[in-house]
């Protein structure tokens, strides 16, 4: 099954009709899709923004609020996939107003880790570039291009000179990708330490919701 592309939406939904949206972020597609599958949640539909508004988070909330008003009645349960994600708590509001639940954390890198692991990495060191599997596919894409090194290499220093290490918090066990993390790590000056850390809270938080109406 294919997964989210960059700009454009995506659903992936079971054959059988479901309550239940889950309504994402595309760059978690991938987890997503693999989670229902291990997990049998048949009855859930995957609903993916467009994963370049990982680079736009003032766009968020706005597009989470169109999503929701097309699913309106049409589902018996909603669930918002992205954490705050730099909305800057507009999208904590805008789901306060209607009832809905996401994951918690702030980022994505918060509940891959775990909250209280994530809080102890950046504790132990503020100055580190966080990837998750997603960003080691597509770091050239969205940060390279994203920020504009391709054509201005010169600002490198300037937007990493401060950072010390780069920490590729792993979904899955992917040499190519522990190899594609080292070589943003080499990229971007700075050192490279790798840590597994599975789906995390996105596992938990949604195996709670799906199974709410269980029993």
């Amino acid at each position: 099954m294919a997964v989210a592309l960059f700009d454009q939406e995506a659903t992936f939904a079971p054959e059988l009709e479901a309550e239940i949206l889950v309504i994402a972020c595309g760059a978690i597609a991938r987890e997503l899709i693999e989670l229902r599958r291990l997990n049998g949640w048949d009855h859930l539909i995957i609903e993916c923004l467009p994963a370049k508004l990982h680079n736009t988070p003032g766009l968020i909330t706005d597009a989470v609020r169109q999503r929701l008003d097309r699913a309106e009645g049409r589902y018996q349960r909603v669930f918002v996939g992205y954490a705050d994600c730099g909305t800057g708590g507009d999208l904590d509001r805008l789901l306060a107003e209607r009832g809905i639940e996401r994951i918690p954390g702030a980022h994505c890198y918060q509940f891959f880790a775990g909250g209280a692991e994530f809080l102890a990495m950046h504790d132990a060191e503020p100055a580190t570039f966080y990837l998750t599997d997603f960003l080691c596919r597509h770091f050239d894409l969205f940060v390279v291009r994203g920020l504009g090194l391709d054509r201005h290499p010169e600002l490198l220093p300037q937007y990493f000179g401060n950072y010390l290490r780069l920490v590729f918090l792993a979904q899955t066990d992917d040499p190519e990708l522990d190899r594609r993390g080292q070589e943003a790590a080499a990229y971007l000056g700075l050192g490279y330490e790798r840590v597994a850390t599975g789906m995390g809270d996105l596992e938990t938080s949604l195996a709670r919701f799906a199974g709410a109406n269980d029993g």
